[in-house]
């Protein structure tokens, strides 16, 4: 069973490994000090099990794991964390177990074999899991990798066929989350100005009418102007009115 152990205290690491080191059939294929380590070294480690921590800096556990299921394959999921307090959120996003530090190496070994038994259809199922959770980043699959955009560098979001086109500061990717989804998740974030579309607010930079009566959105940091469907334009006048 090949591991990945994720956590920011490098002593940690080190713990998690000599207990591994003590456990038949575990073999460590790598280590990662946060969650955005750990989605960039997972796609060509390609772990069965993330040992992984919950609180680390940049974007936390519970995250991480969310994004994992963009995987083919997406390994087991083993939380060990100092807090309890999340274990309801961990299962949200299906974990294999939940083990609070410090960890003992009998529990350890439970969970592993826990992980064993594991399907990688329980991670798949997690997208929808830490309802109320809003997130760090928005992440796609590219040629086999992980790719992670930062909320904060989106302009604009606009649906094309069964994708989502994430157009961000350093150019696009294709996301297979439904619009409607991502507007209730980041409804504080975005504003819809067409049936296919979603702004980031920040980014509106105000409205312009066309000759031939079509009105469309300017956005920052893009060159292109969007559509503004008649349903969205009373909304969207009032917003840009606060602006």
């Amino acid at each position: 069973m090949k591991v990945l152990v994720v956590d920011d205290e490098p002593l940690a690491r080190e713990r998690l490994i000599a207990l591994l080191g003590e456990i038949g059939g575990a073999e460590v294929v790598g280590e990662a000090g946060s969650g955005t380590a750990l989605l960039e070294a997972a796609p060509a480690l390609r772990p069965d099990v993330v040992l992984l921590d919950i609180r680390m800096p940049a974007m936390d556990g519970l995250e991480a794991a969310r994004h994992l299921a963009a995987l083919d394959a997406p390994p087991a999921i083993v939380f060990c964390t100092a807090y309890d307090e999340h274990a309801l959120a961990a299962f949200d996003v299906h974990a294999i177990d939940y083990i609070v530090k410090p960890v003992r190496g009998e529990r350890l070994r439970h969970a592993l074999e826990r992980a064993r038994r594991y399907s990688g259809e329980q991670l798949r199922q997690a997208g929808d899991g830490a309802a109320g959770r809003q997130r760090s980043h928005l992440c796609a699959r590219v040629r086999g990798s992980l790719v992670l955009v930062p909320i904060e560098d989106v302009a604009y979001l606009q649906a094309e066929d069964k994708y989502v086109v994430v157009h961000h500061v350093g150019g696009d990717v294709l996301i297979e989350e439904p619009l409607k989804d991502l507007e209730e998740e980041f409804g504080d974030r975005f504003v819809r100005i067409h049936r296919n579309c979603l702004v980031t607010r920040s980014r509106l930079l105000g409205l312009l009418r066309t000759t031939d009566g079509r009105m469309l959105a300017r956005v920052e940091g893009t060159g292109t102007e969007l559509e503004v469907s008649r349903r969205c334009l009373p909304g969207l006048r009032k917003l840009v009115k606060t602006l």
